[in-house]
């Protein structure tokens, strides 16, 4: 592809209760490398997790093989839970190998948790 793209994707163990589930959409633009967009982190916990964080970041492809390289990086805002008053900025990154298509696997991290060697698949 030469031109500016849109991917949608979903990260994450889906149909394992309790698993976090990482939504993404992107915009790629091959011939710079950059890849930017929105990513939100859900899981079905006690309370809800549901960060959503503008992420930036690069795509490299590994020489003459059909796999990709992504890398992202952005932040959010976190809510301290109470007693503590406040609100923190968070780190959000991930590193994903997809093919051409956008399948196949990643590690990611927000704050102090994260998830490695999930399955990434495109959406249609």
């Amino acid at each position: 592809m030469d031109q500016l793209y849109r991917v949608d994707g979903i990260a994450g163990h889906q149909g394992v209760p309790g698993a976090p589930i990482i939504h993404f959409s992107l915009l790629v633009n091959p011939p710079s490398g950059n890849v930017s967009g929105i990513v939100e982190v859900t899981q079905t916990t006690n309370p809800p997790l549901d960060v959503e964080v503008k992420a930036t970041g690069a795509l490299y492809q590994l020489g003459n093989d059909p796999v990709n390289v992504v890398s992202l990086t952005g932040t959010y805002q976190y809510t301290l839970p109470p007693p503590a008053i406040g609100t923190i900025l968070e780190t959000f990154t991930a590193l994903m190998l997809v093919d051409d298509k956008w399948n196949g696997h990643g590690d990611f991290k927000w704050g102090m948790h994260g998830v490695i060697n999930v399955p990434v698949k495109s959406a249609p």
